[in-house]
């Protein structure tokens, strides 16, 4: 009998792994977890029960299609309900989207730094990731990444804002941008952390795409919605993309579960709204105590915050975790850490201050 083991692709031996971020400390005791854009709340009201009576329905299929939540979603944004597709979070749909447009010999644009699983999910497909560098204060460099497209790039996107950095493509600088990608070429407007934004030139995708048909905006109910756990996003697009997208998503990928959760959370928005206001007033609090620390930090849209701690990334890191705090580290490059409860984020600036003065 051969020895050999199935032959996998070539490929995958390139592909980058995927950091989530610690979940807890090793030794155990009493830990903060800063490193994954958490929402620190529990889900809002009425969705719990309503998740509690779905478990009565665990041994059948979910609805294929989320007639539901697409439905509730078509009514809310004002969009044709055949302009909806939705995945397993707002990475599943991601793949999905890199599925259905590139492939081996194309290539896929992006800033960087910018959201990890961009790469790791261009790799998956075959193509090649162009990474166009930030430009000074940690924004999108746009005119660079105009200048970059190719007959080769399929698919093109823009994390707004920009995570890990926080930082926030306006809406005039974004639509001369628009203006110089090609016809045939997919833009995504990743906005996975829109409800966090407050300033008043954020461009909403769902507007922009209306008449761009090469224009696609990506959303979750993971942040500001509480439901990371169930894995569940959705992308705005024109029927030619969306079918598409409905045609690569991993069939059943959904729960019900996670599909009358979403149903439940949007019916539940101003709640939603009055935590998001909350964590934005903490965000905005902890933004302010670091820069009076002597920190330099990119005036942040999200719910985190971003330290470019260069070669002291990682020794950044391990203080906070010596503090009970977990952040997520990008070795040699800085460290995100999100915006959790007050006493979470007192912990951190405890923590960013001693290793500063250190």
């Amino acid at each position: 009998m051969s020895e050999r083991g199935p032959r996998l692709r070539a490929a995958l031996e390139e592909v980058p792994a995927y950091r989530p971020g610690r979940s807890a400390l090793p030794e155990g005791g009493e830990v903060w977890k800063l490193s994954s854009n958490e929402n620190p709340f529990p889900p809002l009201p009425g969705v719990l029960d309503g998740a509690v009576a779905a478990a009565a329905g665990f041994n059948r299929y979910p609805d294929l299609a989320c007639t539901g939540l697409r439905e509730e979603l078509a009514r809310r944004l004002d969009v044709p309900v055949e302009h909806l597709a939705t995945g397993t979070g707002s990475v599943g749909v991601t793949q999905q989207l890199l599925q259905a447009t590139a492939g081996p010999g194309d290539e896929v644009l992006f800033a960087w730094r910018s959201f990890e699983a961009y790469p790791v999910l261009t790799s998956i497909v075959g193509a090649r990731s162009v990474k166009v560098p930030l430009a000074p204060g940690e924004v999108h460099d746009l005119d660079a990444m105009a200048d970059a497209v190719t007959s080769r790039t399929r698919l093109v996107f823009v994390c707004n804002p920009n995570n890990p950095t926080g930082t926030l493509v306006r809406r005039p600088a974004l639509e001369r941008f628009l203006d110089r990608i090609p016809s045939d070429v997919l833009v995504v407007l990743d906005e996975a952390y829109l409800e966090f934004v407050r300033d008043d030139e954020f461009p909403d995708g769902v507007e922009l795409y209306r008449d761009r048909p090469n224009v696609c905006v990506l959303r979750t109910f993971s942040k500001a919605y509480g439901l990371a756990g169930l894995r569940v996003g959705y992308a705005v697009a024109h029927e030619p993309v969306a079918a598409a997208l409905r045609k690569t998503a991993v069939p059943f990928g959904v729960t019900q579960l996670a599909q009358d959760a979403a149903v439940a959370s949007l019916r539940a928005e101003s709640a939603m709204r009055e935590r998001v206001s909350s964590l934005v007033a903490e965000r905005d609090r902890v933004y302010a105590a670091l820069v009076d620390q002597g920190w330099t930090v990119p005036e942040t849209h999200a719910n985190f915050v971003w330290l470019r701690t260069g070669e002291r990334t990682d020794a950044f890191a391990a203080a906070c975790e010596g503090e009970g705090v977990l952040v997520r580290a990008f070795t040699g490059e800085g460290a995100r850490v999100s915006v959790g409860s007050a006493s979470a984020n007192d912990r951190f600036l405890f923590a960013a201050e001693r290793f500063r003065k250190g």
